[in-house]
């Protein structure tokens, strides 16, 4: 069984580690299976391509590549980076997320 992972595609992110600490960016892509999660405008590489026909003169592509979920933290409806709970919703029983740092469901 793999373990929850507790950001999803959409959420707004803080990187807490690395080159890229303090940024903000909105996850675009979550691989559950490796644990890691594309971020737009973070970890950003030059990939060099061949041309092709999507890309007829090739050359250097910059583009976002995956960081680990570990580092990544949550941000709440308020703006501040925050950990993650999971609590029964009591009007439609279902489970849902909501910010430690402010109690709300996000």
């Amino acid at each position: 069984m793999q373990s929850k992972i507790h950001i999803k595609k959409g959420d707004n992110v803080k990187i807490i580690a690395g080159n890229d600490r303090g940024k903000e960016g909105r996850v675009l892509n979550v691989d559950i299976k490796n644990k890691r999660a594309i971020v737009e405008g973070i970890n950003i590489i030059s990939k060099h391509s061949k041309p092709d026909q999507a890309n007829p003169q090739g050359g250097i592509v910059k583009k976002e590549a995956p960081i680990d979920i570990s580092k990544l933290m949550l941000i709440d409806a308020q703006g501040n980076p925050t950990k993650i709970g999971r609590k029964r919703d009591e009007a439609t029983g279902k489970l849902v997320r909501y910010s430690k740092k402010s109690g709300e469901v996000i």
